[in-house]
């Protein structure tokens, strides 16, 4: 595929003028787009249990708050900005109430990827991600910049589907960074791969493996912290805004040298082959069954995996530090 991408001058937002936008969630992800869309003039409406921990938040805000299946009544576009294990009880209990001809907009694929949706076939289905989190979304928009998205069309039930999400797109400040098209498989099987083999399940077993290695070695636990966590972020910002290049250019050249000849010691043949096995399973369904069917059980592996991540002494010698940097944000 060719990318393909858009930019402010490709978007006509009056396709949405007058119109609703429902987002349901108020999330880290709900937040942002709700409250970018209603500093761009859009009429939104946010969908939460009135029971829940959010509603007040979002009437805090300045935004007008139903139950989910009153906020979809009338909407152009509904979000779905829940996590997605909630996604899909959360349609089957609205979408009774969702008008003919409406847009289904989701921030990340894997619900109607993996078919734990099948959008009713009058609706549009649509997806704009953005590439940052949340609270990134909403203070790029805030400073006049944009957190790039993704775009991608899964049906086009009226013929303007795509010039809807690109409205969106531009409403949330998408489209100030960019918006590249793509399709709902490709973000959902990218997207899984990079959180699991490099963003987080790889970038934290790497940090991990690095701080048992050194203290195993008789090194003090605290030296071992600040060398693999605390000054991962000072490279990780390089290479956020300059990519390798920069990354060379401010580090030392006996670092760049032991990158160079070190590097591929740890991500060897064997690390290779394991991502692409870890990409096999996303592509082919195994990760979502495993994952889905691990919530259906109550998640106990994850909660056993997730305590055991988090009584690792690494975090103790971690918390005990950063309680001494009083810059730091909680």
């Amino acid at each position: 595929m060719k990318m393909q991408m858009y930019s402010e001058a490709d978007v006509d937002t009056s396709c949405l003028s007058g119109k609703q936008v429902t987002i349901l969630g108020y999330g880290s992800q709900g937040r942002a787009h709700a409250l970018n869309l209603k500093d761009s003039g859009f009429d939104v409406v946010v969908g939460l249990r009135r029971d829940g921990a959010s509603w007040a938040k979002a009437e805090a805000d300045g935004l007008v708050v139903k139950e989910p299946s009153a906020a979809v009544k009338g909407a152009a576009i509904i979000a779905l900005l829940t996590p997605d294990m909630v996604q899909k009880r959360l349609y089957e209990t609205v979408v009774p109430d969702i008008d003919e001809g409406a847009t289904l907009l989701f921030a990340h694929g894997f619900a109607v990827h993996f078919k734990l949706i099948e959008p009713r076939a009058d609706l549009n289905t649509v997806l704009i991600a953005p590439k940052g989190p949340g609270g990134l979304v909403r203070r790029q928009y805030e400073e006049g910049h944009g957190v790039p998205c993704l775009v991608a069309i899964h049906q086009d039930a009226t013929g303007d589907a795509l010039k809807l999400a690109l409205a969106y797109a531009a409403g949330i400040g998408g489209a100030r960074a960019g918006v590249i098209e793509t399709t709902f498989a490709e973000e959902t099987e990218t997207d899984l791969f990079g959180e699991q083999a490099v963003l987080c399940g790889g970038a934290t077993e790497l940090i991990v493996a690095g701080f048992e290695t050194l203290v195993e070695a008789g090194y003090q636990p605290e030296v071992a912290y600040y060398e693999v966590m605390h000054e991962l972020k000072l490279i990780v910002d390089l290479l956020h805004e300059g990519g390798l290049k920069k990354m060379h250019k401010f580090i030392s050249d006996t670092a760049a040298w032991g990158d160079l000849i070190s590097g591929p010691r740890v991500v060897d043949d064997s690390s290779r082959a394991a991502m692409k096995d870890i990409l096999t399973d996303i592509q082919d369904g195994t990760f979502a069954r495993n994952w889905i069917a691990e919530n259906e059980a109550g998640m106990p592996e994850f909660k056993s995996k997730m305590q055991a991540d988090l009584d690792h002494p690494i975090e103790s010698v971690g918390a005990d530090l950063r309680g001494r940097m009083d810059w730091l944000e909680g």
